[in-house]
């Protein structure tokens, strides 16, 4: 049987599940074991899905002494469009954003793809690993193919998850915290690593060239957006990080609710007034269900009042750490250009043992 044969989603999110519980259990115990690559495409400013989605799980996770990587992936912007947009600018703002949220670089290492030509250089042994059928059945290939509304797919686009791939393994990560939409992407990388090994050999006898990466799954929910679907910068349903108080609230008074005036947290049925309610909860540190007791009665208005001024008070400290960091430029760039030497230094090594391996020294 193949490799593609054998993968199936739901016995990968179990053992996934499972074996995330572990982690976690491990991490308190010795975080030193650990080194996490995460990242984002710089297409647009990061928003309050990406707070709680996964950027406080990074500074959870930095603060308690695991190495993290975290990418600006710029190269990956042109996998579904024309051009790059302002590309400096959003990069800079992905970067203000980490710092504003209490990433340090001290403890955390950010780079960009475009400064580590060894990191993509990996991308052609990769592709050598990876068939054309498994690329084309990743599921996020086929959404973001769906969301071209009809273009051709690029080569880009298709070897998406190889370039993720590289990603992680460049550094040796042995932990990526995904969602689960995300488990065939590292799934991917494992096949990758485990192929090469096979097919390659090894620099070292005694070990081989790349982990194997797991799965750290994200214990927080969706946050939809402000219209009750998918929270998407492209729909504009989002609040974004850097937005003032006044416009937070202003995106709130606009969110759908219902005509029920009686509050519940019922995602589900009340997809919408649930997601509000998730809002005041994940903002305060609350359970959900006790925000919509309290609220009762109150109705739409109540609602939005009590999101509003959670989400305010909560976001308060980070707009003032990014207002000051957008005045000093200077710092941004120190920091972004000290995590590209030191990833790249990574990535220098890592390619020095694929050639090894491989018997490419000359």
């Amino acid at each position: 049987m193949t490799e593609e044969a054998q993968f199936d989603p739901e016995a990968s999110l179990a053992r996934s599940t499972a074996r995330s519980l572990e982690i976690e259990g491990e991490i308190r115990e010795h975080p030193e074991r650990f080194r996490i690559l995460t990242g984002d495409r710089p297409t647009g400013n990061l928003h309050i899905g990406h707070l709680f989605g996964s950027l406080e799980n990074r500074v959870r996770l930095a603060r308690a002494g695991v190495e993290t990587f975290v990418l600006i992936a710029d190269y990956q912007v042109i996998t579904d469009r024309d051009g790059l947009g302002p590309i400096r600018e959003r990069v800079y703002s992905l970067l203000t954003d980490y710092l504003a949220v209490g990433l340090d670089p001290d403890r955390v290492t950010f780079f960009t793809h475009s400064s580590l030509p060894e990191l993509n250089q990996l991308m052609l042994p990769f592709l050598a690993l990876s068939t054309d059928a498994e690329l084309r059945r990743n599921p996020t290939v086929k959404a973001e193919l769906d969301d071209t509304q009809g273009r051709p797919m690029s080569g880009l686009l298709l070897t998406y998850p190889v370039h993720q791939a590289a990603d992680i393994l460049f550094c040796k990560a042995n932990l990526v915290p995904v969602g689960k939409d995300q488990l065939p992407h590292l799934e991917q990388a494992r096949v990758i690593a485990r192929r090469f090994d096979e097919r390659f050999g090894r620099a070292d006898e005694s070990r081989p060239v790349f982990p194997q990466p797991e799965a750290l799954l994200s214990k927080s929910g969706t946050v939809l957006g402000l219209d009750g679907t998918k929270m998407s910068k492209s729909k504009g349903n989002t609040i974004e990080l850097g937005f003032t108080a006044d416009e937070t609230a202003k995106l709130i008074k606009r969110a759908v609710t219902d005509s029920d005036r009686h509050i519940t947290y019922d995602p589900a049925n009340r997809p919408e007034v649930s997601n509000l309610v998730n809002i005041a909860a994940l903002a305060s540190g609350r359970d959900p269900y006790d925000v919509a007791a309290e609220l009762g009665d109150a109705g739409g208005g109540g609602l939005k009042k009590l999101a509003t001024e959670a989400l305010n008070e909560y976001l308060a400290p980070m707009r003032a750490r990014r207002q000051e960091l957008l005045a000093d430029e200077g710092y941004l760039s120190g920091v972004l250009s000290r995590g590209n030497e030191r990833a790249r230094e990574i990535a220098v090594q890592t390619l020095d043992e694929v050639r090894t391996a491989m018997k490419m020294v000359y």
